[in-house]
């Protein structure tokens, strides 16, 4: 699912800060409706353009399958990449408003110019001529314009998307509250589920416009909300507390290798010596891990009085780092080759133009008077998602808790190994409905008509898209929750945006393997299995190889497991409560800490 809900978090990820004024009199409740609208609206208006758009790329701008699927593969990867460099704008220099601002106005203006691509025909090309069958391709002035409207876009969400929740935390914030983290708890609650009604609404209610009102209205609805969204945020200005930017932990990660070589010459202290590497104050680090050693070399201390100043920071974080700098990029490190292992599933899940050609040429009726959209066929995609998180938190593991006795939980990265196995399920179960749905069509006589609707249901397709779900929901969120796990708490922002980085590797690895599947497989005159025609090409093929390479990626993410080794231990002191249970963590295992005597 290419609505990803866990989108990369502005700040160090520390949702906590103190106000800036002292008798908080801005933030709180009454700021949350302008937050979340402007989010939700977003979404809406983003996620309701995707479903539909390789429709209007080959029906009024005359571009193939393949190279418009590859266009939308690009602006997915554009619009997952930039959400982390938004996050690293806004820690280091605007501030998390005024991101939020831009990137809200940045949106507005891609889809009011992509909304004017649909209302001057001079800056699409013309019509097809139905006598000859020839299109005009569009010109360069005009394909500039489309992207142009894309890049705004996934500027915009850049801007929007990472700061939203932590924007939203900052209002409501209070450590002098005793329920502070109760009311933090239900803002991050309602956020998400706004995210989900979001893309709900966006695969339903926005695709149902564009099929039947045209392109015309179908993007301007999106416009106006985007406008909403922009005006809802804005106005509420005078009442939000606005956080200075900070340094951002991107940048730590950054001077850990520089400062590593700028050392590289230096000898390693004795080991179990005190005072030679440098830490923050109260810390209760001594040295650093020996694993990835060579990174040591950025702590430690050359020249006590040059290198370290008055209140006991490094005098040039550029010269000298601190020992939890060097163990927070050895923790990123770490789970890398894990978090790679998630960029197959990624791959398999924005699948979708092939799926809403699947949908287009199948019967979608439901009744004798209304019929699905074939872009809404991914709403099954997060039903499922949400059906499984629901059932799984609130009855599958109290009732195996009750059974056993004790809490039980099943562990993150065993999770992340379901939803590969699931998504590799999914492509086996894709291609055998595709090869079923093509044999069907040549039976019926519809080999050279690609627009034919085929005496077949599309409830065919739910499946596939049932079985994304799932995979997508023990896979983001075990993964998710491992990075939470794994990461210290200063690096939850990370956490996040991990996952956002894996999507777009994905887009981009995604192009990668259709543009080589479509050059391979049309060589020597023969019909690409990704041809413009979908009977004519082998779609179920296409399908074979993604499960293939999934079922590679599963071994792949078995043999990482085994590498990585345990996850962090915490000690768990767990009391009976009533029917259920409490859990409460005494102590982190596992880090080089002085002795506590």
């Amino acid at each position: 699912m290419e609505k990803n809900m866990e989108e990369p978090l502005s700040s160090q990820g520390e949702m906590t800060h103190q106000h800036t004024t002292p008798k908080h009199s801005k933030g709180g409740l009454i700021t949350m409706p302008f937050i979340i609208a402007n989010e939700a609206f977003e979404k809406v208006a983003s996620y309701g353009l995707i479903p539909n758009m390789i429709l209007y790329l080959m029906r009024d701008y005359s571009v193939g399958v393949a190279k418009g699927t590859n266009i939308l593969f690009l602006w997915t990867a554009g619009t997952n990449f930039m959400p982390i460099l938004g996050a690293l704008i806004s820690d280091s220099y605007l501030g998390r408003f005024l991101t939020i601002g831009l990137g809200s106005i940045s949106s507005l203006l891609g889809m009011i110019l992509l909304w004017l691509t649909a209302m001057v025909p001079k800056v699409r090309p013309p019509p097809c001529d139905i006598t000859t069958q020839s299109c005009k391709t569009p010109t360069t002035g005009q394909m500039t314009l489309l992207l142009s409207s894309f890049a705004l876009m996934s500027i915009g969400a850049g801007g929007v998307r990472p700061c939203s929740i932590a924007f939203g935390a900052d209002q409501l914030d209070n450590k002098s509250n005793p329920k502070n983290e109760r009311v933090l708890e239900s803002f991050f609650g309602w956020y998400y589920a706004s995210a989900a009604i979001s893309v709900l609404i966006s695969l339903t209610a926005i695709v149902y416009i564009q099929d039947h009102l045209g392109w015309k209205v179908g993007f301007g609805v999106p416009a106006i909300l985007m406008f909403l969204s922009a005006l809802l945020f804005f106005f509420a200005s005078p009442f939000y507390v606005k956080q200075k930017p900070s340094k951002s932990l991107f940048t730590g990660f950054i001077q850990v290798p520089v400062v590593a070589y700028k050392n590289r010459k230096l000898a390693f202290p004795p080991r179990d010596s005190d005072g030679w590497y440098h830490h923050k104050r109260d810390s209760k680090f001594i040295a650093p891990t020996t694993k990835l050693r060579f990174l040591n070399k950025a702590c430690i201390i050359r020249n006590p009085e040059q290198d370290i100043a008055s209140d006991g920071t490094a005098s040039n974080p550029w010269s000298l780092c601190t020992i939890e700098q060097v163990e927070e990029l050895k923790a990123l490190l770490k789970v890398i080759p894990l978090w790679s292992t998630g960029i197959m599933i990624s791959i398999n899940i924005s699948q979708s133009t092939f799926q809403l050609l699947q949908a287009s040429s199948m019967d979608r009726h439901i009744s004798s008077s209304f019929q699905i959209p074939a872009g809404s066929f991914g709403m099954f995609t997060i039903i499922s998602l949400a059906t499984w998180v629901i059932l799984y938190d609130r009855a599958i593991l109290p009732l195996a808790s009750k059974i056993k006795g004790k809490p039980v939980q099943l562990g993150a990265k065993l999770r992340m190994g379901i939803g590969l196995f699931l998504s590799c399920m999914a492509m086996v179960v894709s291609a055998i409905v595709e090869s079923i749905r093509r044999r069907k069509a040549i039976r019926e006589g519809y080999l050279n008509n690609a627009h034919a609707v085929l005496d077949m249901s599309a409830m065919w397709l739910v499946p596939q898209h049932c079985l994304n779900g799932l995979a997508e929901a023990f896979n983001a969120i075990g993964q998710t929750e491992f990075y939470y796990s794994e990461f210290p708490k200063s690096m939850s922002s990370i956490a996040a945006a991990l996952f956002g980085l894996g999507m777009a590797v994905a887009n981009l690895l995604a192009s990668a393997i259709l543009n080589a599947v479509d050059k391979l497989t049309s060589r020597g005159g023969k019909e690409s299995w990704v041809s413009n025609n979908i009977n004519k090409g082998h779609y179920d093929n296409y399908y074979w190889l993604l499960a293939i390479m999934s079922s590679v990626n599963l071994l792949y993410f078995l043999v990482c497991s085994w590498a990585y080794g345990p996850c962090v231990e915490r000690v768990i002191k767990v009391s009976d409560e009533g029917n259920g249970f409490k859990e409460e963590e005494l102590s982190n295992i596992g880090a080089i800490v002085k002795d506590e005597v």
